[in-house]
């Protein structure tokens, strides 16, 4: 039985992994500090939840032929050692296996990119390092990059994305990094509408629209990125 420190689960999702029914798991620890994280309460290791691993495998027994797959989701799944185990022990139930990931920890994602079906690479700012820091806390774009070049080789069907909270992303910011991945024959690419955080009283729904409203960007991602889609 795998060790991993369970944060939360979504029993039902048909947004986790494209085109798929999913179990969503969502695993503790983060080392990143995103102004726009919805689950900044999982950041920290702490302690197993009411909803523990043990109890979600028994409940993907019960799914085994109405699910098709369970993503890990986070946090950040590649903080934990133990992921390789916990993916090993859904895929000998049969299911498909997803992962977000902020590409933290690539020397980690080649252990287990070779277990996975699908991946979600967040992608939080462009490719500059003062900028990268300032939106996850840290210096990690090196390791981003990392990741991302080893998606890019590996095969494994993946898609970038980038939360737009107008706060810290502006129009010019996604023109950059559209091209920057456009540049790296990136094929997935969407944009997410910000929602905002608990904690965030300041920011209106307009406020959210904004990063849209540039005809120009959209038709440029419509034309080089397959399937472009604003996820509201």
């Amino acid at each position: 039985m795998s060790e991993i420190v369970v944060g939360g689960v979504e029993k039902f999702s048909a947004v986790d992994f494209p085109g798929v029914l999913s179990a969503v798991v969502f695993m503790q620890g983060c080392p990143w500090r995103c102004p726009f994280c919805h689950n900044a309460s999982i950041r920290q290791i702490v302690k197993e939840t009411d909803f523990s691993w043990k109890k979600f495998i028994d409940f993907l027994k019960t799914r085994i032929g109405k699910l098709d797959a369970v993503t890990f989701s986070g946090g950040e799944p590649l903080v934990q050692d133990s992921l390789g185990d916990a993916i090993r022990e859904v895929k000998a139930l049969g299911y498909k296996i997803g992962l977000h990931t902020g590409g933290y920890r690539p020397e980690h994602l080649a252990k287990i990119l070779p277990l996975v079906d699908w991946v979600g690479l967040d992608i939080k700012a462009p490719f500059d390092a003062a900028r990268y820091k300032e939106i996850v806390g840290v210096d990690q774009l090196d390791r981003v990059l990392k990741s991302l070049d080893m998606l890019i080789k590996s095969g494994v069907d993946f898609e970038c994305r980038t939360t737009c909270d107008p706060r810290f992303i502006s129009t010019a910011d996604l023109w950059q990094i559209a091209e920057e991945l456009k540049n790296k024959g990136i094929k997935k690419y969407f944009l997410q509408k910000y929602r905002p955080i608990e904690t965030d009283k300041a920011t209106t729904d307009d406020d959210c629209e904004k990063p849209f409203a540039d005809k120009e960007l959209l038709d440029y991602l419509k034309t080089n990125f397959e399937g472009f889609e604003i996820r509201r």
